[in-house]
């Protein structure tokens, strides 16, 4: 298993997961662009932000936020990203005509050695390397948010993804100071598949009145040492992420991962978690 540090690192979406990655790999010593269509400038805050909370934390040992910071750039669409770079990770939201859309462009900028990873939490790496003309340098590549503060990188390999490919992420993820779990391509791959279903339990049993929002995440905290209850959970990831993800796996699962009412009411209201700061729980 490779240990070299990635010189050059491309990311695809400067959003909540798309500035984690970066601030990870800037952080390693990486040269990082992000390629945001939108607010370049708040995609490059996010990282500031985060680099300035794990300073305040400690968890920068000697590192300076704004030497870091430094190494992170931001330009406008993926066809702007430079074309040596060891690896590009798309970060965009789970929407499969979106990905494959950033995929086919990444793979025509960036140079025939670089390995492209999706950040995708539900969505088949084989149906995503249809966008390629060489799905071989496809892998999955599974953050978890918040991204610095996590531990696990979910590998998934697809059954066209080169060996070696998988031996370099592998690498890569040690070097961040991050466990890996390797997985073989499934829809939901492990941790969104028990993730989601878990949490659409909870929000079932919320919906039928059986215990509060409170007392079910206590009870899957204290009984089982979750470190985070299954509806906090939902509100981190995003309640939008969560619906997004259990209407494809219901379409590739069945019926047992088809969204609650109450999730499809509160994405109406736009009570999608911590981001909107309403959720199952209300966040400061």
């Amino acid at each position: 298993m490779t240990s070299t540090v990635p010189q050059n690192i491309g990311v695809v979406g400067g959003g909540r997961m798309g500035a984690g990655i970066a601030q990870v790999f800037a952080t390693l010593g990486s040269t990082v662009t992000i390629a945001e269509s939108g607010d370049r400038q708040a995609a490059l805050a996010r990282v500031s932000d985060g680099l300035d909370r794990a300073h305040e934390r400690g968890k920068l040992g000697d590192g300076d936020p704004a030497i870091v910071l430094s190494r992170v750039h931001v330009v406008g669409a993926p066809d702007d990203l430079p074309t040596a770079l060891d690896l590009v990770v798309e970060a965009v939201p789970e929407l499969l005509d979106l990905k494959l859309g950033v995929l086919s462009v990444v793979e025509k900028t960036v140079a025939p050695s670089t390995v492209i990873a999706s950040n995708t939490s539900s969505i088949s790496i084989a149906d995503l390397g249809a966008a390629l003309n060489d799905p071989s340098r496809l892998v999955g590549m599974h953050f978890f948010n918040p991204v610095p503060a996590s531990t696990l990188v979910e590998i998934i390999r697809a059954p066209a993804t080169d060996a070696g490919v998988v031996d370099r992420v592998r690498g890569w993820v040690s070097q961040l100071g991050k466990t890996e779990v390797l997985v073989n391509d499934s829809p939901g791959f492990a941790t969104s598949r028990l993730g989601v279903c878990l949490g659409l339990e909870a929000i079932r049993m919320l919906e039928e009145g059986v215990a509060d929002a409170e007392s079910i995440d206590r009870a899957m905290e204290l009984g089982y040492r979750h470190p985070m209850g299954p509806l906090r959970s939902t509100d981190l990831v995003g309640l939008d992420v969560r619906l997004a993800i259990a209407e494809h796996l219901t379409k590739t699962l069945g019926d047992r991962f088809a969204p609650p009412a109450l999730l499809r009411e509160k994405v109406g209201r736009g009570e999608l978690g911590r981001k909107t700061g309403q959720g199952f729980f209300t966040w400061p």
